[in-house]
């Protein structure tokens, strides 16, 4: 037998709770007891985004609120400043495409994060600039943007800041209100441990403001109308609703656990993984800048790093993520994100540990599972 362990970075591991709130019969949508379910989760939503403006729940995956962002927030021919830094800075870079805006491209190494003089210079050299679109964590790179730094930046300013927080939101303390966030939009397969089929999008009140000029064509992706419909506790459109009554239960667990303490576990197994890693002499993708949702390792020379992903999924049971685009076969991901605790790190790391010796790797056993207990073992309680 072979026990699965799902550790990629989306879809993430979904909580029996949650699981068994999905099996629950399905009722109609426009009905007081849906609308009583909607309210709650509508009220969850603005606690995790830390907002006080609606929080939009769309029956998609995370690249629908990426798409519903451009097209209602910004007009065929407005300049924004992409920051492209990965798979997911690309997804901006093709949507801007897409709806004729002007995109500027700031193009970033692959785990690295965009520096916050960097984009003062695009603002400075771009006075026309209407948009800045950017990822909070870039899950293809395993790397971190300074948000709230570019927010500063924006905030005073006639130009949106658009976060793609797929891998951000309910992973860190991203507070969109106090920051000045414009646009945050998150999926449902990441950090609330749910299956994919939901995205989530709130707007700030400028760019609410903004989307009210916007002219680019939208039918399912309106977000006013959307909005009006929410506003009732109900959809515009016929709702995924068992993938609901999924982020009802998702949104009681982390409220259980408590928002602190949430983002607290995330980066406390971050930490371990890495230390895990680097103990073991393995390379990692981002050293200055890492994100607390996943940690992305390069495979040692000599090692084919395909083989070694094959190889830890389908004979030890353990699923990474590998690399997109030209870090194919040179890394991979482990995540740290959503219903992951303290000892699926050890595992991952234990399993990583057993499959680089079963590939010829120079590994000593156990030293890269002490590296991350000693990170974890703060955590426990004292007697």
């Amino acid at each position: 037998m072979i026990k699965q362990l799902l550790l990629a970075p989306g879809p993430t591991p979904v909580p029996a709770r949650v699981r068994a709130a999905m099996a629950k019969p399905v009722i109609h949508h426009r009905t007081p007891q849906f609308g009583e379910i909607f309210e709650r989760v509508r009220g969850g939503l603005k606690e995790l985004f830390a907002t006080e403006n609606d929080v939009l729940v769309l029956s998609s995956s995370g690249t629908g609120a990426m798409e519903a962002s451009v097209v209602n927030c910004f007009a065929p021919g407005d300049e924004v400043l992409v920051v492209n830094g990965g798979k997911f800075g690309e997804r901006w870079l093709k949507l801007a495409d897409m709806y004729s805006l002007k995109p500027i491209e700031l193009k970033v190494e692959w785990g690295a994060a965009v520096r916050v003089e960097q984009v003062e210079q695009a603002i400075a050299e771009h006075p026309d600039l209407r948009g800045i679109l950017i990822q909070g964590s870039e899950t293809s790179t395993t790397t971190c943007h300074p948000v709230e730094e570019i927010a500063r930046l924006t905030r005073d300013r006639d130009i949106l800041l658009a976060v793609d927080g797929i891998t951000a939101v309910g992973v860190y303390e991203l507070p969109m209100d106090e920051w000045g966030v414009d646009i945050l939009v998150t999926g449902s397969q990441k950090a609330m441990m749910m299956p994919p089929g939901l995205a989530a999008i709130a707007l700030s009140d400028r760019a609410w403001e903004r989307s009210k000029s916007v002219c680019q064509p939208r039918f399912y992706f309106d977000l006013e109308k959307e909005r009006a419909g929410q506003a009732k506790n109900s959809t515009a459109y016929t709702p995924a609703i068992s993938l609901i009554y999924a982020l009802d239960e998702s949104l009681a667990m982390m409220r259980e656990e408590g928002f602190p303490e949430l983002y607290a576990r995330h980066d406390r197994c971050a930490r371990a993984t890495r230390a895990g890693c680097e103990a073991l002499g393995l390379r990692l993708l981002s050293p200055d800048s890492p994100s607390p949702a996943a940690t992305g390792v390069f495979v040692p020379d000599g090692v084919d790093g395909k083989k070694l992903h094959g190889y830890l999924r389908d004979q030890m049971g353990v699923a990474f993520a590998g690399g997109q685009d030209q870090l194919k076969g040179k890394i991979l991901r482990i995540a740290h994100i959503g219903y992951i605790d303290a000892f699926d790190t050890i595992t991952a790391i234990a399993a990583l540990e057993m499959a680089l010796l079963h590939f010829g790797h120079d590994v000593q056993l156990g030293r890269g599972v002490g590296a991350a207990q000693e990170i974890l073992m703060a955590a426990l309680p004292s007697r």
